[in-house]
């Protein structure tokens, strides 16, 4: 999506993809992922996701990145932050306790920004993108990730010719195509979404959320 699509979805307040409470299959399977303590998380396309927090409240630092300059003002302004800001080539830095979120293109992001992130949490990310932004960012910003990396990505599946994304479907033969030359992929759980639940895709027949460990070679 072009990224002036995501700002006017945030001016408009058209955030339907933003959670009120932190993942609760984030709170289920992270445990399991084994990522050390006190280890930094990325979270790549991050809004002002309750996640941050709750990853933070782990005892981990957290790395965001976001386009929106307001939902990083409204992350701040919502958990009673004043962040220290800074500027890299990065874009600008926001930093409060444990958490700093880039205000700038995940894409522009390299190793060395990436160097001390020893996991990774995607839930909203990759199903955001359409499928040339989905190969870009799982063949490019993915690679830059240190060795040993641990992840758990969270995904939807529907008959895409249901609607028109975002969020979209992503099959699982393309996460494996996707990530498979770099990573280690294992299938933690796959559930349907019941359509009265907030998390169904309007539009679709069925929605199924789909879990995956991943695990950086």
């Amino acid at each position: 999506m072009h990224p002036d699509f995501w700002q006017q979805r945030w001016a408009n307040n058209q955030i339907g993809f933003h959670q009120a409470t932190p993942t609760p299959l984030l709170q289920k399977h992270w445990a399991a992922l084994g990522v050390p303590a006190a280890a930094k998380v990325f979270v790549p396309l991050c809004g002002k996701t309750l996640d941050m927090a709750w990853l933070a409240a782990q005892g981990h630092p957290v790395l965001g990145v976001e386009l929106s300059q307001l939902a990083i003002a409204q992350f701040f302004d919502e958990h009673a932050l004043t962040p220290d800001i800074r500027q890299s080539r990065y874009g600008t830095h926001y930093r409060a306790g444990a958490i700093e979120i880039i205000h700038g293109d995940a894409f522009a992001l390299d190793a060395h920004a990436l160097a001390d992130c020893a996991a990774v949490f995607d839930r909203a990310a990759l199903i955001a993108l359409p499928p040339a932004l989905r190969q870009r960012y799982m063949g490019a910003l993915y690679p830059q990730l240190p060795s040993a990396c641990r992840g758990l990505l969270i995904t939807l599946e529907y008959p895409q010719q249901d609607r028109d994304g975002p969020p979209f479907s992503v099959p699982e033969d393309e996460v494996r195509t996707g990530y498979g030359s770099h990573w280690d992929i294992a299938l933690q759980e796959r559930r349907s979404i019941p359509p009265e639940h907030p998390g169904f895709v309007n539009g679709a027949s069925r929605v199924d959320t789909v879990v995956y460990a991943l695990h950086r070679r």
